[in-house]
Order: C-alpha cells, then structure tokens, then sequence
C-alpha cells in the first residue's frame, strides 16, 4: 500500500506532495521534465492509434493496433500515476452542484442522438 495521502487546498486541488527535483528552474531537464514530455508523447500516439483504428480495413492490423492502443493506454496510466505520486501533477476538484451540471448537460444532449436506444 503507497503511504501517500493525496491533499487538498483552498482551491479544490487535488496534489500530493511534490518529491525530488525541488529545484528544477534553469535550462537543463529534470525527471518531471522527461515524465511531463514521455505523458505528452503517449497522449499524442493514443490519439493517432485511435485515428489508425477508426480507419484500419483489414481486420488483423485492426486488433494488433488495438492490442497496441491498450498498451499505450496503460503506459499513459502508469506515467500519470507517478507524476500524481510525486506531486508532479494536479488535478482539479469539482463540486457536487457542478458535476451534477455537466452530467445534465451530457444526458440532454442524448436526445440529439439519431439512435438514442443504443446509447442507453
């Protein structure tokens, strides 16, 4: 079990304490650096995997890029969850009253939906 405690403050963030590379001003890179550049590099290729899949014809390269798809998902995961361990990434926190909003928001935008019985 890890022993940190994600933290919140005045402003509904969500952020554990930052660790290492306290001082990371200057030109050189540091860990959070290649973390932050690697978490970018992965949401850009979960992006163009999903493009290749929308468009892939043939049904083995469909599930090969698919398998791949799954694994830069995870790899995303991974990265994300040490840069939240190490206080490397924040997260806003939202009030009830506003995600109740948005959740009313998405549900009326249903009814736009050609075939609204496959979405339910």
């Amino acid at each position: 079990m890890d022993s940190y405690q994600p933290q919140q403050n005045k402003e509904k963030e969500i952020k554990n304490p930052q660790i290492g590379d306290q001082n990371i001003m200057g030109s050189e890179m540091h860990d959070r650096d290649y973390l932050n550049d690697v978490l970018a590099t992965e949401k850009y290729l979960t992006e163009c995997f999903n493009t290749f899949i929308r468009e892939a014809s043939h049904l083995s390269l469909y599930g090969d890029l698919n398998r791949i798809l799954a694994e830069t998902h995870q790899c995303s995961r991974e990265i994300f969850n040490l840069m939240f361990k190490k206080g490397w990434y924040t997260l806003q926190g939202a009030e009830r009253k506003e995600i109740e909003q948005i959740y009313q928001q998405f549900t009326n935008y249903r009814s736009q939906f050609p075939l609204e019985n496959i979405t339910q």
